[in-house]
């Protein structure tokens, strides 16, 4: 999949955009001081160091299946308990937070809806259950430029709309299937300057997620190719990235 990788090299790819994110998201989840909140696949910690701001480490607790992000974010935030553990077999107790959130994790879990279960399982009565994954679908997501034009130069390129959430209106029915209620989604978005090209395309050649995972499988003319048409598509640099999230929260139905 391409999450073997370091946590400096998620940052340079997809940090650039999953840091801006984490606040916005953060607002729509309702995250506020007093409250014990848990970053479910919290990566090397963007949505961990927003939540830290806003509460401070001994009320945040973060679950990530990568040794390498959860060293990152241990290193980044000591005081915060982070554990190494799948989404859909969380090793935490029931009602023990005020809220769970997943920022751009749901597409990746091997069963989504289990994961939100687990996730509104540890979450108390009346807590908050949210999570956001881009647009793939309606071409809102800060990759989907990148996706479009891999595909016209070869149309058996994988993407990533197929993923879980990606399109409007899942991640919501996700939610409820998962037995969250009084769901609501709404689109996040986020803007990201980039000064150069290179900016903006040498972080996909570090093999990170299923976008470096395919430029990292292209001979080198093939990735030139790519390369060039998405010069020739972006705007002249200095360019604003616009990205778009969908993201939907609820509260877990009384057990």
């Amino acid at each position: 999949m391409g999450f073997a990788v370091s946590a400096h090299a998620y940052d340079r790819f997809m940090g650039r955009y999953s840091a801006p994110l984490a606040p916005v998201f953060a607002d729509f989840a309702g995250v506020a001081p007093g409250q014990r909140m848990l970053d479910v696949g919290c990566g090397p910690g963007a949505l961990t160091t927003e939540m830290v701001r806003r509460l401070g480490d001994g009320f945040v607790v973060a679950i990530e299946p990568s040794v390498t992000f959860v060293e990152a974010t241990r290193d980044r935030h000591p005081g915060v308990g982070v554990h190494r553990a799948d989404a859909e077999r969380l090793p935490l107790r029931d009602d023990t937070f005020d809220g769970a959130l997943a920022q751009l994790v749901v597409h990746f879990m091997t069963d989504p809806v289990g994961g939100l279960r687990e996730m509104g399982r540890v979450t108390k009565p009346g807590g908050v259950v949210a999570a956001c994954v881009w647009d793939f679908e309606e071409g809102g997501g800060p990759l989907s430029l990148f996706w479009a034009l891999a595909r016209e130069l070869n149309p058996h390129a994988p993407g990533e709309d197929a993923r879980p959430g990606t399109r409007r209106g899942h991640l919501a029915v996700l939610l409820q299937e998962s037995g969250v209620g009084d769901v609501e989604e709404t689109a996040l978005s986020i803007h990201v300057n980039h000064e150069t090209f290179e900016d903006w395309w040498r972080p996909f050649e570090l093999g990170v997620g299923p976008a470096g995972s395919y430029v990292s499988a292209l001979d080198p003319r093939g990735r030139k190719r790519l390369e060039e048409r998405c010069r020739e598509l972006l705007p002249e640099p200095p360019f604003v990235v616009t990205a778009v999230a969908w993201a939907a929260r609820g509260s877990p139905r009384a057990r």
